[in-house]
């Protein structure tokens, strides 16, 4: 077991709040939250990119680079691994796994089933400690129809959990969760049942997605309305100086780079895992603006 599967707890479920980009996941740290997801629909909103599309593999992989290295554990909402090709995909969670992140969220968006499971296998291969917590979308997309033998294949190819967004059922989110010998995963619902509900019901974690991004969204547009209605804003807000501080006590020099605390390489080297991860966001860097990948010189193995 991880220290990361350990907060799975029964009775006593992980809250897993989701980040989509350093400060907001510096901030929920302070707040006390040992572990920090990630929002693929924060990420691509904020990237001007359509979520569920694998249009945000450089994004995701860039902003895992930036938690990796800080005080919480990293989950990475990767939806569906960015490609159906399971090597490929195990080379993303490789990455992942290399610059910090201890977890992976993989959706199958109600795609084939054997091409999923196949995937979390691959994932599993390529990086044994990742937790990979496997999503599928049966409520999310559809009316919940063939739920149990998507997630019995999925658990059979080794995922370390199971996620399923939509479901708010408390009957059925019981007989989930006690059909399966690995956590459950649901999605926090307004509305739906509460925190100590879910825990009574047998589920292991509840994810909160993208409702922290929404609301705060929400909460800028509430403010410019009041000041253009001549109140003053609602709410509270940290000061300049409190975001600031997120990237550093006393400014941005402050802050200890990624790696400072590895082994020192001298000027043109890097670990081959790193090399991958770098040379991978550089390259999806140049694909995400419809530019051919630049070449890449071979380099001894």
């Amino acid at each position: 077991m991880t220290a990361f599967a350990d907060l799975h707890r029964s009775g006593e479920p992980l809250l897993l709040p989701c980040a989509w980009d350093h400060a907001s996941a510096l901030a929920l740290a302070d707040r006390g939250f040992e572990a920090i997801g990630t929002t693929s629909l924060g990420v691509a909103a904020a990237a001007g990119l359509p979520d569920g599309a694998s249009a945000t593999r450089a994004e995701t992989l860039r902003l895992a680079l930036t938690l990796g290295s800080e005080p919480f554990l990293l989950s990475v909402d990767a939806e569906d691994g960015f490609s159906d090709d399971p090597d490929e995909v195990a080379e993303l969670a490789l990455q992942l796994a290399v610059v910090g992140a201890v977890g992976i969220n993989l959706e199958d968006g109600l795609g084939p089933v054997g091409r999923h499971a196949a995937k979390i296998a691959a994932v599993k291969s390529a990086a044994p400690g990742l937790f990979v917590n496997a999503r599928t979308d049966t409520y999310w997309l559809g009316d919940g129809e063939g739920t149990p033998g998507r997630l019995d294949a999925y658990r059979q190819a080794g995922a370390d959990g199971l996620f399923v967004p939509g479901l708010t059922d408390p009957g059925t989110i019981k007989a989930v969760a006690e059909r399966f010998d690995v956590p459950l995963n649901v999605l926090y619902t307004p509305g739906g049942p509460s925190l100590r509900h879910l825990a009574d019901l047998g589920v292991r974690r509840v994810s909160l997605g993208s409702l922290l991004y929404r609301r705060a969204l929400g909460a800028a547009l509430e403010t410019v309305a009041d000041i253009r209605s001549g109140r003053s804003p609602r709410g509270t807000a940290p000061t300049y100086d409190e975001v600031r501080a997120l990237s550093g006590d006393g400014g941005p020099g402050d802050r200890q780079p990624w790696g400072a605390d590895q082994p020192s390489l001298s000027r043109g080297q890097c670990s081959s895992a790193v090399c991958r991860a770098s040379t991978a966001l550089s390259q999806d860097a140049w694909t995400s603006r419809g530019a051919p990948k630049p070449p890449v010189a071979s380099r001894a193995q």
